[in-house]
């Protein structure tokens, strides 16, 4: 039996227990005890974590890391699949380069899991999955496929059709075609219910998950497409949640009636009018006082995973709480990936997945991750 001991470090559970100074021991990559003191465990590996902070491994809800090759080969897109408006059944997993650098970025940024997705050059992109950032095959890195349906509106898909003369050319034209597929797909669902014998559709049975609530619809959208977001996920009774979400601040009231998860960001390009560019991380604060399910994301490789501490910074700068703002990167998005069962807090039970941090990141400006572990195992170090 495998065992790795935390010693001394104040913990930040992410759960009711909230943030004490104790051990954690882990064994066979999951958490076996939290608290109290554990040093005389016999046969253990040992981290000293006094003065140290230590959380859960942190979480970015949204990226296309792996499927964007920015730093060797700028020009390769394999997170959009831009040949028809909706494309459900394309599968991240197959487009995803474990061996990028940005994987690396991640464990030494004490990231130990991240959603990947299609981009959003369609109206309907395909399946997100949650994985694990240390690895070399992608298939023993997934953590659960898929975690979504990933959904565009604005910029993006008109930016792909229009040029095209092809629909969808307008925020008309999106709105038409996500909800024609959503009522395809339901009819296909309910024949199925009802026991009808109905031809196997591979792209529609991409969609079942979501209209079933297995898994919410993941919206990239921002300013007043959310309105349109949240009145289609209503129209068909879907979980859902916000990505970007830039201009948010108009629409409090709207998205907390909703229901609506939030995944806020990137924040890291300039103020300026129009789509895309209202940049109101306060609206973070705002929406967690409300009681609305928030996290914090980089959209990796469009920014650089260490963006998240930036960002983090930011929203505590805004008046957010630096406990809560912890909650956006841990359990705040295990939950909208919901993989809060494994992932997101110190708890017996869960994945021994940790970030050892000297200072607290988004509040400490010298923070500094001295040791990221994964499944029990140390896979960064620093120095």
């Amino acid at each position: 039996m495998s065992k790795l001991l935390v010693t001394g470090g104040t913990l930040h559970t992410m759960t009711d227990r909230g943030t004490f100074r104790g051990d954690l021991l882990i064994e066979d990559g999951k958490i076996a005890q939290v608290g109290g003191d554990l040093s005389g465990i016999a046969g253990a590996e040992r981290i000293d974590a006094a003065g140290l902070d230590v959380l859960p491994g942190l979480i970015d809800a949204h990226t296309h890391i792996g499927l964007f090759n920015f730093n060797q080969n700028p020009g390769v897109d394999d997170a959009n699949e831009m040949t028809a408006a909706c494309t459900p059944a394309m599968d991240a997993r197959y487009a995803v380069d474990p061996d990028l650098p940005e994987f690396q970025t991640c464990i030494e940024c004490g990231i130990t899991t991240i959603l990947l997705t299609p981009g959003s050059g369609n109206v309907i992109n395909g399946l997100p999955f949650a994985a694990k950032t240390h690895g070399r095959n992608i298939f023993d890195m997934t953590v659960k496929f898929p975690c979504a349906l990933k959904i565009a509106f604005g910029g993006n898909p008109k930016n792909t059709y229009g040029p095209r003369s092809q629909e969808p050319m307008t925020r008309m034209g999106i709105a038409h075609a996500l909800r024609a597929k959503l009522r395809e797909a339901k009819e296909y669902m309910e024949k199925k219910d009802r026991g009808e014998s109905v031809p196997y559709d591979m792209e529609l049975e991409a969609m079942l998950p979501a209209l079933r609530g297995e898994v919410p619809f993941k919206m990239h959208c921002t300013q007043y497409d959310m309105l349109t977001a949240i009145e289609i996920a209503k129209e068909f009774g879907a979980e859902f949640s916000l990505e970007h979400a830039w201009g948010a601040s108009d629409y409090i009231e709207e998205i907390v009636e909703s229901g609506a998860q939030i995944c806020y960001g990137p924040i890291g390009t300039y103020r300026a009018p129009g789509e895309r560019r209202k940049l109101d991380i306060e609206a973070v604060k705002t929406l967690d006082d409300r009681g609305v399910n928030v996290a914090i994301i980089t959209d990796s490789p469009i920014l650089s995973e260490d963006a998240l501490f930036h960002e983090m910074g930011e929203a505590v700068r805004e008046g957010l709480d630096p406990e809560r703002m912890l909650r956006m990167v841990t359990i705040n998005p295990a939950r909208i990936l919901k993989v809060e069962d494994r992932l997101g807090s110190l708890e017996v039970g869960k994945d021994g997945d940790l970030a050892i941090f000297s200072g607290i990141p988004g509040r400490d400006t010298a923070a500094k991750v001295m040791d990221t572990v994964q499944d029990g195992i140390v896979v960064y170090r620093a120095g």
